[in-house]
């Protein structure tokens, strides 16, 4: 098994800011943890977390794929996001490059079809369309769960980038929420973008059911 990243330079002030690692983080860690094998023979040369929150998964990733050249890009709205995984990298080790920004929108003209390695743990909880805008503009912790309509608006504005990011190998991992309408995420992304899906875990939590998704390109 392969050790939960050290988060103990978290404060309980990063707390109030900054999404504290829970359940979805720790399916999301699961379903790393099962592809390990896959994940490491890809040896990718690129791994972009949006939204990295914490860093825990990142260095999550970086742990699995241990001594390797892997550039590791860390994105998030939250600047105290950014300060808390360029700690967790610091703390486990992980050279992370966290970078502030919305989603990857910086950067995809630079990574198109260069990435290796997508993970993303959106904001995911149905909310009222205005409390998501209200949440991404004001960039703190409700950012890391308000998800608006079907609690998707905030993933299908990625959604639609992910097939210009990916390499021609390359993987994309997405946690969901049942109510997201899972059939639907994954026939769009067949049918617009030919990423074919395997749910990799799924996991009641509460009242929560979760799935972590796994894109990739249609072999032809």
């Amino acid at each position: 098994m392969i050790p939960t990243p050290d988060l103990s330079h978290l404060t309980d002030q990063d707390k109030l800011y900054v999404y504290d690692p829970a359940e979805d983080t720790f399916l999301f860690l699961d379903a790393l943890e099962q592809d390990a094998e896959d994940l490491k023979n890809q040896k990718p040369l690129i791994c972009l977390e949006i939204g990295s929150g914490s860093g825990c998964v990142s260095a999550f990733i970086g742990s699995i794929l241990g001594s390797t050249n892997t550039l590791y890009l860390c994105t998030d709205i939250n600047n105290r996001a950014s300060d808390c995984t360029h700690r967790t990298g610091r703390c486990n080790k992980i050279p992370l490059d966290p970078i502030t920004c919305d989603l990857a929108h910086p950067l995809s003209k630079r990574l198109q079809h260069s990435v290796d390695i997508i993970l993303f743990n959106p904001p995911y909880v149905p909310t009222e369309s205005d409390e998501v805008l209200s949440a991404q503009s004001d960039r703190g912790i409700s950012g890391s769960w308000a998800g608006g309509t079907d609690g998707m608006e905030v993933t299908n504005r990625l959604l639609g980038d992910i097939e210009a990011l990916l390499s021609e190998r390359g993987k994309f991992y997405l946690v969901t929420l049942e109510g997201n309408n899972i059939p639907e995420i994954r026939e769009r992304m067949l049918r617009t973008f030919r990423l074919q899906c395997q749910i990799v875990v799924q996991r009641r939590a509460g009242i929560e059911n979760l799935h972590i998704l796994r894109f990739s390109r249609v072999n032809e």
